[in-house]
């Protein structure tokens, strides 16, 4: 299996027998909601199109998959997303096909996909990789593999030793513990096998520090993870380091 980071989404591509462009947390319709916190910003949805359709075009996927928060608001659709969605949807699988792993944002997603565009919300396996948004338990079927999750956000803060700081968006490998997620009991050549990469969202305005994270998990898949065996990247795929790294110049430790 190859993976290429591609930090014009940030998006990954994954090679196996097919290439499987992955995309996440696009959360379309945010700035709808910072508008009713007092917040006001432009629709940035096109330029988010854009990054997508650039990363298509130079990544030539056979398969794009979106893994969840496509919309943002919840639990109803703002008027924002039923202007921006079908048009930016219809660009995306006039160039490549498309799969949907819904989000928890994704209420009534459905009715901008096709039926055979939505995969199930605990997770799909294509070409011998897991894909799951990440707010639920993932499918048994994902035990053993590489699972792709979205849902975190996840965003890492580099200080140096004057308290400068770099905040960008990063890639979180970690192995899994397989009981921890209730998988079933499983032979040698599947046991401690399970890992998760957790992809930096495309929306630019929804990163979350994955120190916090890692102290205060908010999903299964964070929760059953062994961060002291984690790695983290940038989103073009430089390697920082393992994830006690990042102690060394911040506040933040991680026990």
């Amino acid at each position: 299996m190859r993976l290429e980071f591609l930090d014009r989404g940030p998006a990954l591509l994954v090679e196996e027998n097919i290439r499987v462009l992955v995309v996440g947390d696009l959360h379309l319709g945010i700035e709808s909601d910072l508008s009713r916190h007092g917040l006001h910003i432009r629709s940035r949805s096109r330029e988010r199109k854009e990054r997508i359709l650039s990363c298509i075009e130079s990544a030539g996927p056979d398969l794009l998959v979106l893994l969840g928060d496509v919309k943002h608001n919840v639990p109803l659709t703002s008027r924002q997303e039923f202007r921006e969605l079908p048009g930016i949807l219809d660009s995306l699988r006039s160039s490549v096909t498309l799969r949907l792993v819904p989000g928890n944002h994704d209420p009534g997603i459905e009715k901008f996909f096709h039926e055979q565009e939505v995969l199930p919300k605990g997770g799909a396996l294509i070409d011998g990789v897991g894909y799951i948004h990440g707010h639920t338990y993932p499918d048994t079927a994902l035990q053993g593999h590489l699972i792709i999750s979205g849902h975190h956000h996840p965003m890492v803060t580099i200080r140096d030793q004057v308290g400068c700081a770099l905040r960008a968006p990063c890639y979180l490998l970690a192995p899994v513990d397989d009981s921890c997620l209730q998988f079933p009991p499983s032979p040698d050549r599947v046991k401690d096998k399970t890992r998760v990469l957790f992809i930096p969202a495309l929306n630019e305005l929804a990163g979350y520090d994955i120190l916090r994270t890692v102290e205060e998990p908010f999903s299964p898949l964070s929760r059953c993870m062994k961060t002291a065996q984690s790695e983290v990247f940038l989103a073009d795929g430089t390697f920082i380091g393992p994830l006690a790294s990042l102690e060394e110049y911040g506040d933040d430790k991680i026990s």
